[in-house]
């Protein structure tokens, strides 16, 4: 599933070769003026998901115009029978779960419960889309960890999954009597349709259209922009994180369900051949590609391309700039497709 991936690696590198200097102020989200925003609720139900996948030819489940704002409720990536082999209660299953995962045959090939696709009106290939990440809530008081992923030697196959109870008050989990971890909730997976001659692609392989990226740096209050690959773009997003480390070395963050307040817009203003993020005090460019070396080339190289837009310089100062001030990090290394993303900080390049 990294076709998509891979046949953009040879492009991503030239992208911004016409690009000013304006770009870099254009991404901060001074986008045109915008109609009358409204206010919609999607519910996870067996009607307004896609289970497992992205695709241009998927049919929406809710439609609206560009600078609205959706409260979206997304599905722990899990089923009912194995929460409750690996200790949940019956009765703290979600409904909303045991509904999804009994009444939906349209299935695969990836396993994420994504809720949508959205399409907003007026976007279309070229296109950018910004997803401003506005809240995000925890919907149970428990996640999971599975354990697999990069060096799944160290797993005990009798017990691969642990509940982990989440402390809603205090936004905090007891992963051992001496050990609490913050929690920073976030969407593993927000991402658009891919190319119409992708086909069907796997909710598992992140790529040019974001997807499972699993970027612990996306909680609320912080921006992610996608090219926009069909016309309405077609948004899904799902795969709930309570907390995660860079890397997610063993397959899983504390997977949970969440809801989530997004505001969606479209930007003609801009392009771009990779996702890009933004938080208070950080631009993040981002790669990805089965092969690590590629992931971290294409993620630098769109680093050094954005710095040189945003101050005008040449790219080697640019290059130099990520060299001593950047922080390249591996965002997850167990999705098929690596991710690596580099922060920028503001405070060095100017905001």
């Amino acid at each position: 599933m990294a076709t998509c991936s891979t046949r953009n690696t040879a492009y991503v590198l030239g992208m911004f070769a016409s690009v000013r200097p304006l770009f870099a102020i254009l991404l901060l989200g001074a986008a045109s003026p915008l109609a009358a925003q409204h206010f919609h609720h999607l519910a996870a139900t067996p009607r307004t998901v896609a289970y497992g996948y992205y695709s241009a030819a998927a049919t929406p489940v809710l439609r609206i115009a560009s600078g609205d704002t959706v409260l979206v409720e997304t599905l722990i990536t899990n089923r009912p029978d194995r929460l409750e082999a690996a200790g949940v209660a019956p009765a703290d299953v979600q409904q909303s779960l045991r509904d999804i995962v009994a009444q939906v045959t349209d299935k695969g090939p990836g396993g994420h419960i994504l809720t949508g696709p959205i399409f907003i009106e007026g976007a279309d290939s070229g296109d950018v889309l910004e997803v401003r990440i506005l809240k995000i809530d925890l919907a149970l008081p428990y996640g999971y960890n599975g354990c697999s992923g990069f060096l799944p030697v160290n797993c005990d196959s009798t017990h691969r999954t642990r509940i982990i109870p989440l402390d809603r008050a205090r936004m905090t989990a007891q992963f051992a009597p001496d050990i609490v971890i913050p929690l920073h909730p976030f969407f593993g997976s927000m991402g658009v349709a891919p190319p119409r001659d992708s086909g069907r692609v796997s909710s598992n392989p992140p790529g040019i259209h974001a997807g499972n990226m699993d970027n612990k740096e996306l909680v609320a209050g912080t921006t992610l922009f996608i090219p926009v690959h069909t016309a309405g773009a077609l948004f899904e997003i799902g795969d709930g994180h309570a907390a995660q480390g860079d890397g997610e070395v063993d397959q899983t963050a504390i997977e949970t369900s969440l809801t989530g307040r997004v505001q969606l817009i479209v930007r003609k203003d801009i392009h771009l051949a990779w996702p890009r993020a933004e938080t208070p005090t950080h631009f993040i460019a981002m790669g990805m590609d089965k092969d690590l070396t590629k992931a971290t080339q294409i993620a630098v190289q769109n680093a050094i391309d954005f710095i040189a837009a945003y101050r005008g310089w040449s790219k080697m100062e640019a290059y130099r700039l990520v060299s001593v001030a950047c922080d390249v990090r591996v965002t997850e290394l167990v999705d098929g497709n690596v991710g690596v993303h580099v922060m920028i900080p503001k405070s060095i390049v100017g905001k």
